[in-house]
């Protein structure tokens, strides 16, 4: 029997390392009597951050854990833990995230007034170590938007871009997406869109589940009341050249999916021959190797990924 006022709280986990354990020892500290379950679903990691959390002493709850034998990619993993879940409510929180003790009534309190009963996905403030609070929500993207993001445009200027980086997060407002590291979902809206696109193996599948929301009539909420602590870059910072080549194949993929055919050509052709020139320029005016390596090392993995899609689609006909 499911409660209409608790949540299942569901974390992703790939070498997090101490992070799990930070996140876990959060929600045992800050729960409310608001937490239906907390699943860990890891893909595959070969670190000790598990074996971290099981030290954890006197827990209120005991976690139900998922392990993978490879790394399925994030939305997907989601979808498995999504499956175990036992209420009203998902919350897909990152391992480098935290609660701070009034996030969860905050937000479930917002959720359950039936004024916001066609809010179907909710994010809350994200701050950071130093108490900086981070931009989470974007608008949809466009093709004129992500053409501008790969000439380095909206470095220069925000508003060109999908992030709304030009937008101070001061106040609680409807938003088209709110970032997956505090993602909260009401269940029988996963469960009718079918949860995430598993073809996004990391990043944007978050993006295209609040599309796909929006489009049957759902708003995204930013609760500017509640808080949570969000480090950001997560694990993703351990491959730094590896999660720049799977944010440009998600960008792909939701262009081929969402755009128009011309809007996804143009977004391909300058995610393939226009950015990269602008990323390398950006890297060697701020004087790194390192980020000018990535990028290089990013667009041998994507060009690799076009290839083998190449062929695979000639064989199939």
């Amino acid at each position: 029997m499911t409660s209409k006022t608790q949540v299942s709280i569901i974390i992703v986990n790939w070498n997090a390392g101490a992070q799990l354990a930070h996140v876990v020892s959060s929600i045992d500290k800050y729960h409310h009597g608001l937490v239906a379950t907390v699943i860990i679903v890891d893909n595959a990691s070969s670190d000790d951050s598990l074996e971290q959390v099981s030290l954890l002493q006197n827990l209120s709850f005991k976690p139900m854990i998922i392990r993978n034998a490879e790394n399925l990619g994030f939305g997907q993993a989601c979808n498995l833990g999504a499956t175990q879940a036992c209420s009203h409510y998902l919350l897909f929180l990152n391992p480098d995230a935290a609660l701070y003790s009034d996030t969860l009534p905050k937000v479930m309190t917002f959720m359950q007034n039936p004024a916001n009963a066609m809010v179907g996905i909710c994010g809350v403030q994200l701050l950071e170590e130093s108490g900086h609070l981070s931009r989470s929500c974007a608008r949809f993207p466009t093709v004129p938007g992500l053409f501008a993001h790969a000439l380095g445009l909206d470095r220069i200027f925000p508003r060109t871009g999908h992030f709304m980086a030009d937008w101070d997060h001061a106040k609680t407002r409807v938003v088209e997406h709110v970032i997956g590291a505090f993602f909260l979902v009401r269940t029988e809206l996963f469960k009718d869109l079918a949860g995430f696109d598993t073809r996004f193996f990391v990043y944007l599948e978050d993006l295209d589940f609040s599309f796909r929301a929006h489009l049957t009539g759902y708003q995204s909420v930013y609760l500017a009341d509640a808080q949570a602590f969000h480090a950001g870059g997560g694990t993703s910072n351990q491959i730094k050249a590896r999660r720049l080549f799977y944010s440009l194949q998600s960008r792909l993929l939701y262009a081929f999916k969402h755009f128009s055919w011309l809007g996804a050509v143009v977004t391909m052709l300058a995610t393939l021959f226009i950015e990269p020139l602008s990323r390398s320029l950006w890297a060697l005016l701020r004087g790194s190797w390192a980020g000018l390596k990535e990028t290089w090392i990013a667009y041998a993995l994507l060009m690799a990924w076009l290839l083998q899609r190449l062929r695979q689609k000639i064989f199939r006909n």
